[in-house]
């Protein structure tokens, strides 16, 4: 289905009035659009730098990509899947949910795509938000950022790297018309999305060199098909894979404990990463190149049954040691050991604990998000900023998990910037922002609950923690405590300035 609204806007002069101005598509701005849908609300926009939405599951195609939690919970809850063909989801079939339910409530005729943010400034006579994109100006009521924290990849400052003759390409950015067979093939990084590559590419490249820094901690995956009989009985009886949701929740939320609470709870963890390690990697050496030296969850568990026989394969070799330049046709690591080089692939991330969209974000003093937050990042319930009057964050500090789906964080914060809304409405509202006191004392709690979890005292460096060592990313407790205080908006929180004030 096209949008009729897929087309930069006729015109730099033109603008186009707005209640609400979501940007990004992913899971977090559908999830927003179909709040608003839900309950009749229709004058809204999402603007999609893209050609189509997904955020990250359209973005991260890269071979073998694929979520770590299980897919009956990494979805709406609004919108089970009884259709998902295993137990952990690959990237197309993601893709082709959230393509699906966008189509499902009808939330493509309010997408414009091809529509970068360029800059979004708080017009205080005005009391709307001026907005410019690739395909012409927006003028909103509210402004819903959904970019996300992984949005925009990281590329490493590597000597000689722009010198490179050969093809260089990030996990995010994956060149899918670019052929890797036989070519040798340098990975660097070794979180989350080289796990998965590195055995999906291994078979057909002719060497394969993977760059590690820190060893990570892997579990075995518990993945499997789901039959066609059990498809069946989701879709007779729905209530069957809700229960099935429920369950896996509660296991998952159970990690907290150790991760948050009492580290010795995350002892067993430990010993089945030991004996996954221990099973999959025979030579000694290795072994102990793998084994990570911090506490496991002090940086994200990963999940792969395949990535031990990977790099432990003869065409394969474990890299330990720091890179040291880029040369055109080689890599060359600090202990002087040259590697001939066809195609470099930056498994690297993103920019999690410095947004790139709060630098295009201006508020009522002229200073950007970014300024703001020059010092760490801080906000009302992961959602609101003190000087960004009608500004709403989803995705955004301290509401990232390590153990759970984030689909649920997403909702909860929905509910919460729904509930802003509405009350907007309600009370005749031109203006809401939250005090700088609730946001600090948002940040004491979320540094409160921080102390003594495995992520400040596990031993680790982590993107989890800014450059000041703040925690900034997760949410630090149970999930469900999270949802209790975004269930309603905290209205006495907040300063509201009546549409007939002048």
């Amino acid at each position: 289905m096209t949008s009729t609204l897929d087309r930069p806007a006729p015109g730099a002069e033109r603008t186009r009035e707005v209640g609400v101005a979501i940007i990004g598509s992913g899971f977090a701005g559908l999830g927003m659009a179909i709040a608003l849908r839900r309950r009749g609300e229709t004058d809204l926009v999402l603007l999609e730098r893209a050609r189509d939405v997904g955020g990250t599951w359209r973005d991260n195609a890269y071979p073998g990509a694929a979520c770590d939690v299980q897919s009956n919970l990494y979805s709406f809850s609004f919108a089970p899947n009884p259709d998902w063909p295993r137990s952990y989801s690959e990237q197309p079939e993601i893709q082709a949910y959230l393509q699906a339910t966008a189509d499902r409530f009808d939330v493509r005729r309010h997408c414009v795509f091809g529509a970068e943010v360029t800059a979004a400034r708080w017009d205080d006579a005005a009391r709307r938000w001026e907005i410019e994109t690739t395909a012409g100006r927006f003028r909103a009521r509210a402004l819903v950022s959904a970019a996300g924290a992984l949005a925009d990849p990281v590329y490493p400052d590597i000597p000689g790297l722009a010198s490179f003759a050969g093809t260089v390409m990030h996990s995010a950015r994956w060149d899918e018309g670019h052929d890797l067979t036989g070519e040798r093939v340098a990975v660097v990084g070794t979180g989350a999305s080289a796990v998965q590559i590195v055995p999906a590419i291994r078979p057909r490249v002719g060497s394969l060199a993977v760059y590690q820094r820190t060893a990570p901690w892997i579990v075995p995956r518990t993945d499997h098909p789901v039959s066609p009989r059990v498809q069946r009985l989701y879709r007779w009886v729905p209530g069957l894979q809700r229960l099935v949701r429920a369950v896996l929740y509660l296991v998952r939320e159970f990690l907290v404990v150790g991760l948050a609470k009492d580290r010795r709870f995350l002892r067993p963890v430990g010993r089945v990463a030991r004996a996954h390690l221990q099973r999959q990697v025979r030579d000694p050496r290795l072994r102990r190149a793998l084994t990570p030296d911090y506490t496991i969850g002090c940086k994200r568990i990963l999940i792969s049954n395949d990535y031990y026989p990977a790099v432990s394969a003869p065409n394969a070799e474990l890299v330990t040691a720091g890179i040291a330049e880029v040369r055109p046709h080689s890599v060359v690591t600090v202990d002087g050991v040259e590697r001939p080089t066809d195609t470099i692939v930056l498994a690297t991330g993103f920019a999690v604990t410095d947004l790139p969209i709060a630098r295009r974000i201006t508020g009522r003093d002229g200073r950007t998000l970014a300024d703001v937050w020059s010092e760490g990042m801080v906000t009302n319930r992961g959602s609101t900023v003190a000087g960004f009057p009608n500004l709403f964050l989803l995705v955004g500090p301290n509401v990232g998990v390590g153990h759970t789906s984030m689909v649920y964080m997403i909702e909860s914060q929905v509910a919460y910037v729904d509930d802003a809304l509405r009350t907007m409405a309600a009370e005749g509202l031109a203006v809401l922002e939250t005090t700088p006191e609730a946001q600090e004392a948002y940040r004491e709690l979320v540094a409160r609950r921080s102390r003594g979890t495995v992520w400040l005292a596990g031993g680790c460096a982590s993107w989890y923690l800014d450059r000041h060592g703040h925690n900034t990313t997760l949410w630090p407790d149970f999930t469900f405590r999270f949802r209790r205080l975004t269930r309603r908006l905290d209205r006495e929180n907040y300063v509201g300035t009546p549409e007939a004030a002048a």
